[in-house]
């Protein structure tokens, strides 16, 4: 699991500035309102609102996520209002919860904004408890949230705007068409509440003051995920980070929080871990997130063992409440998820490949870049989907293989479109009558592929060799061609149960 953060692949070293972004602008807002006279509650409030709209906004453009920051306080203020002055009505407080639940992930059908504020507002929630923030100190927890916004939005759009002069990244989001309970978001927001509610109800057991932590473990295991499956083993993983994490704060943040200095690098370090490994690993992401937590009671005073193994018994709550919700409140199954995005996945193939054609016919406005860019944001989901098929603890050996062997063959799918996006690149490329029947048959391979009756490609592709030196998007095509003709044997029976559901089915 350690290997697999530190030997992912980060393509320009995206990961790595992402991460340094992100400490350099949290540090900025934490700075700034120090500076500005704030109490640490303010100072707290002030760090968490950067991390989260660094975190948060993954709009395509640097427009749309300068809008979708801009936007957080409309969403961001009145909710801590609320979660301030109903500390001490706790119906209502209940109340609030699961509407901003049901809200933010119903939030998510208008994209990634959507998306974006719905996480902040619930997060901004979560954090008024966290910090037991009331009434009296609005005032400086609002000036600590717009300074905190300034500060870091001046990092992300001024001093370090990687992304732009970049080409925006491909943002996919899963299918949300239908009406009423056929839809998706409508779906997951209605289990969500469920979900939280179990934990909110559960979590009052076990502690009348810290019973947001198991809300908050069920929320976070119901972001980014879809089916099921997904869901299931994203608690899991929840779980285990968590577990992980209090191991290390009892070895690092019990008995090192009385040092300020020390404890400042402990949280930067931890705050980089968060955004370093979010994209590789929820287990690591969590572990980072529970050391950070850690540290962060140990400033407010109130850390002790006894509260870090309450936050194991909570997180297991939560993650159990959405557990049940996605099994048993309008299930969303794992294969109808994982067969939209594997045909997504064709599709992207598909119009990579006549991009290309055209680009190497001699259209000037023909650009493959795009697509693989969108087929690599694709291949990223349809792992996720079949994540719970390729588990080690997995039992259906022969659907383990199956999904195994389309995820071998969608990665060769993208190293040969890689390729025929270079040829295309080339200024010296030019046109071959051979590429054309070559594309032709992609595309034929891929509409028998993703027909409604299914099928196998109608014949196996010609032999590269001799075709690379005189063309090399030749080689790339046959092996384009060899990957989806082989495909045709694992999609030949359904990748996670007996029978294929239609769309908007349970």
């Amino acid at each position: 699991m350690l290997k697999r953060v530190f030997v992912a692949p980060d393509p320009g070293r995206m990961r790595l500035r992402f991460a340094s972004r992100a400490v350099l602008g949290i540090g900025l807002a934490v700075a700034l309102c120090g500076a500005a006279g704030y109490s640490l509650v303010a100072v707290i409030t002030g760090g968490l609102t950067a991390l989260l709209a660094l975190f948060t906004v993954t709009d395509a453009t640097v427009r749309g996520q300068a809008l979708t920051t801009a936007l957080m306080p409309a969403v961001g203020l009145p909710v801590l209002a609320l979660g301030a002055v109903l500390h001490d009505a706790p119906l209502a407080l209940d109340a609030v919860f699961l509407a901003v639940v049901g809200a933010g992930v119903y939030a998510r059908r208008w994209g990634p904004r959507g998306h974006s504020l719905g996480v902040f507002a619930f997060m901004t929630l979560f954090v008024a408890q966290f910090l037991h923030a009331v009434p009296g100190q609005l005032p400086e927890l609002y000036g600590a949230m717009l300074l905190s916004l300034l500060a870091s939005s001046a990092v992300r759009f001024g001093v370090w705007c990687y992304e732009r002069g970049m080409p925006g990244p491909a943002v996919v989001t899963a299918p949300t068409g239908g009406n009423g309970l056929d839809r998706m978001t409508t779906r997951q927001a209605v289990q969500a509440v469920a979900g939280a509610g179990f934990a909110l109800a559960a979590g009052q057991v076990l502690s009348d003051q810290r019973w947001y932590w198991a809300v908050g473990a069920a929320w976070w295991v119901f972001v980014n995920t879809t089916s099921r499956g997904e869901t299931v083993v994203r608690g899991f993983r929840r779980f285990l980070g968590t577990v992980l994490g209090v191991l290390l704060g009892l070895a690092i943040a019990v008995p090192l929080h009385h040092e300020p200095v020390i404890a400042a690098v402990v949280i930067a370090m931890s705050v980089f871990a968060i955004f370093y490994t979010a994209a590789v690993s929820y287990t690591w992401m969590m572990l980072a997130v529970t050391v950070m937590a850690s540290m962060l009671y140990g400033l407010l005073g109130v850390l002790d063992t006894g509260l870090l193994a309450l936050r194991v018994s909570e997180t297991a709550v939560g993650a159990l409440g959405a557990v049940l919700a996605v099994l048993f409140v309008l299930p969303v199954t794992t294969h109808k998820v994982t067969d939209a995005w594997v045909e997504r996945a064709l599709h992207c193939v598909r119009a990579c490949t006549a991009e290309t054609a055209a680009r190497l016919a001699g259209s000037p406005d023909a650009d493959p870049a795009p697509r693989v860019a969108e087929l690599e944001a694709i291949l990223g989901r349809v792992r996720l989907s079949l994540a719970p098929l390729v588990h080690p603890f997995s039992p259906m050996r022969a659907r383990k293989g199956r999904a195994r062997q389309v995820l071998a063959l969608l990665d060769e799918c993208a190293r040969e479109v890689r390729g025929l996006a270079s040829v295309a690149a080339d200024p010296e490329a030019s046109h071959d009558a051979r590429l054309a029947a070559a594309c032709w048959r992609v595309e034929a391979a891929v509409e028998a592929l993703t027909s409604p009756r299914g099928g196998r490609p109608a014949r196996q592709p010609e032999p590269a060799a001799g075709h690379a030196a005189a063309h090399p998007a030749l080689a790339h095509l046959h092996g384009l061609e060899r990957a989806l003709v082989a495909m045709a044997v694992p999609l030949a029976a359904p990748l996670a149960g007996a029978e294929r559901v239609p769309t908007g089915g349970a």
